[in-house]
């Protein structure tokens, strides 16, 4: 059974006459998706201190956005996070709340990366600008009073995607690791043949349509699907990876995928948490104001970070 009001999110929506995002330009898309957050969302609240940051990536300059949590002591842990958006949505604003909760619930500095999207920036620019603001945070630590060693990457949908990866890209790279992975319904595998893609695919607002547009707007090859830089599940070896919690909805058509890397990170001797909120439908941690199982995911997230970047 969908959780009863998240039912009445999708007929709200249906009732309003809300147009299906495959159906709006990017441009439009990213707007609209600005503009209603305020509708699901909590209210934001105070945290210690906000900084704006920007760093040089191979593309260009990246925006950061630095939360530090209330009575902040020198050298706190850090959350680098990834919004979601289909590679395509989403900026530092539309998740400005997740991240103040976050902060604040787990007492951590939570540093939030505003990626190239698509279609204008295609697969590898989001991952090579995430890349980059990492390597950055991690070699400005005394600066920002963060402790480079108590990093975490953290993502949700597109953004749990980049934060799968970027701990294989370090990994190879010869790279200190992050001390944990926060994966928010992560997209894994970008050949989409999950059955929760079927069974999940109409009817809980991300569609098998919406999906596909995101997916042309990231990745302009399908050759590149199976690149494990798009779809880290596909990567030869996921041995020595940090600790990680991954979280699901029951209908979300990514919750196969999900559950399929968080099996394949335990099989690979990883120390892996999973947690399926079974009444759910995607995209749903963000929408505490009218979902109340939102605000519990974001409970259980601070305090798993609270506990993994812990002395």
């Amino acid at each position: 059974m969908l959780d009863p009001q998240a039912r009445a999110l999708i007929d709200l929506m249906i009732e309003r006459g809300v147009p299906p995002v495959y159906t709006l330009s990017p441009a439009d898309a990213r707007r609209f998706y600005r503009e209603r957050r305020t509708l699901t969302q909590p209210e934001a609240p105070a945290v210690g201190q906000i900084e704006a940051h920007s760093v040089v990536g191979p593309h260009g300059p990246i925006a950061l956005r630095l939360y530090r949590p209330l009575m902040a002591s020198d050298a706190t842990p850090v959350l680098a996070y990834f919004h979601g958006g289909g590679w395509t949505i989403g900026d530092l604003d539309t998740h400005d709340v997740l991240c103040r909760q976050l902060c604040l619930g787990a007492g951590i500095t939570v540093v939030a990366v505003d990626y190239r999207l698509g279609p204008e920036h295609r697969f590898p620019a989001a991952i090579d600008d995430a890349l980059a603001a990492v390597r950055w945070i991690r070699r400005e630590a005394d600066l920002l009073g963060i402790d480079g060693a108590r990093m975490a990457l953290g993502g949700d949908s597109a953004g749990g995607n980049i934060a799968a990866v970027l701990p294989l890209l370090l990994r190879d790279a010869g790279e200190a690791l992050p001390a944990f992975q926060l994966l928010i319904y992560p997209a894994t595998d970008m050949r989409c043949g999950a059955p929760s893609h079927r069974a999940n695919g109409q009817g809980y607002l991300l569609t098998n349509e919406s999906i596909a547009y995101y997916r042309a707007n990231y990745i302009a090859d399908p050759a590149q699907w199976a690149d494990w830089r798009a779809s880290p599940l596909l990567a030869e070896s996921l041995r020595g990876l940090p600790p990680a919690l991954v979280l699901t909805a029951g209908f979300d058509p990514l919750r196969d995928e999900g559950r399929q890397y968080a099996d394949a990170l335990s099989a690979a001797g990883n120390a892996v948490q999973y947690v399926c909120f079974e009444r759910q439908l995607h995209g749903f941690i963000t929408m505490g104001r009218l979902i109340e199982e939102a605000n519990t995911a974001v409970d259980l997230c601070a305090s798993v970070l609270r506990r993994a970047l812990s002395d």
